[in-house]
């Protein structure tokens, strides 16, 4: 499988804070990549890293195969988490000028302005300054200017933070696109649920370090809960003195029921049918943020 970014045991300090400690990750060319971690973990350092921003102080970092420090910037499309727009400048002015520093050239920008603002609905406000639109109209923008140029590899850092749920919903749909296309997207968040809805591989990181990585599926597999969710007819109190069972939870109408380790759930599925009639009964998979928290004790990590 060929690699849009691989980085090898990268290292980065700050004086005594270790910001970054070994990490270990490829990007496969053409995939969506999440990369995730509480507040502080390194993701915004680790992707500086990448962009030759900072220079790590040990490790290696390649994209599409050649050294970061030689590849050429314009097949790049980096959003840091820091915005930066002229203020003075009109949303369409903005796009121009970006534009124009990738390489674009007139009648290229003819083009794609307009279309740019009329895929992030600001074509209606294309004429206002900077300063006049709201936050998440700075994001889009932002955005656009970003990708302006149809790079193949596009870093974005907290790309959702600061949008309403209908343009996270319009960003969500064109990274897709992107992806569909064959460009390769890696972004940073701390929420669970852009990762769940649009990652082809996910990695999360702790204070530095790799905690898990994989599909969205492989994560799951290596964590189950161990938790069914069933419902039964009549008392269900006897539920929780099989052996089988570690605790139960209810929920409404139904029990949450925690496996002992290696008890085979559909052991407790004949036990149920022998003694009650079974209405429902679901093996119940860990959400993404269930598993984070499992994993790195909570941190500052959200779920919207």
């Amino acid at each position: 499988m060929a690699h849009a970014i691989e980085l090898r045991e990268i290292r980065k300090s700050f004086g005594p804070v270790r910001a970054v400690d070994g990490l270990s990750l490829a990007v496969p060319q053409g995939a969506v990549y999440g990369f995730l971690g509480p507040n502080g973990a390194g993701k915004t350092t680790t992707l500086r890293m990448i962009m030759d921003i900072i220079r790590p102080d040990g490790g290696e970092i390649r994209l599409f195969g050649k050294p970061a420090s030689s590849f050429a910037r314009g097949r790049v499309g980096y959003m840091p988490e820091e915005r930066g727009l002229y203020r003075k400048m009109t949303a369409a002015a903005v796009l121009r000028y970006f534009g124009s520093l990738k390489g674009l050239s007139g009648s290229q920008l003819a083009q794609c302005v307009p279309a740019w603002l009329e895929r992030i609905d600001l074509a209606a406000h294309a004429g206002k300054k900077v300063e006049e639109l709201s936050r998440g109209m700075h994001q889009k923008l932002q955005f656009a200017a970003t990708v302006i140029n149809d790079p193949e590899l596009v870093i974005l850092d907290e790309p959702f933070s600061g949008l309403d749920p209908v343009n996270q919903d319009l960003l969500r749909e064109i990274i897709t696109t992107m992806r569909d296309q064959g460009r390769t997207v890696l972004f940073s968040t701390h929420g669970m649920h852009e990762a769940e809805e649009l990652c082809d591989f996910i990695v999360l990181i702790n204070q530095g370090r790799v905690v898990v990585d994989g599909t969205l599926d492989q994560i799951r597999s290596r964590h189950e809960s161990h938790t069914i969710a069933i419902e039964i007819e009549g008392d269900g109190a006897f539920v929780g003195t099989l052996p089988q069972v570690a605790a139960i939870r209810p929920d409404g109408r139904r029990l949450d029921v925690t496996l002992r380790e290696g008890a085979d759930p559909q052991e407790l599925l004949r036990i149920l049918v022998d003694r009650s009639r079974v209405r429902a009964f679901e093996v119940k998979h860990p959400s993404l943020h269930e598993i984070f928290v499992r994993l790195v004790g909570g941190g500052h990590v959200e779920d919207r």
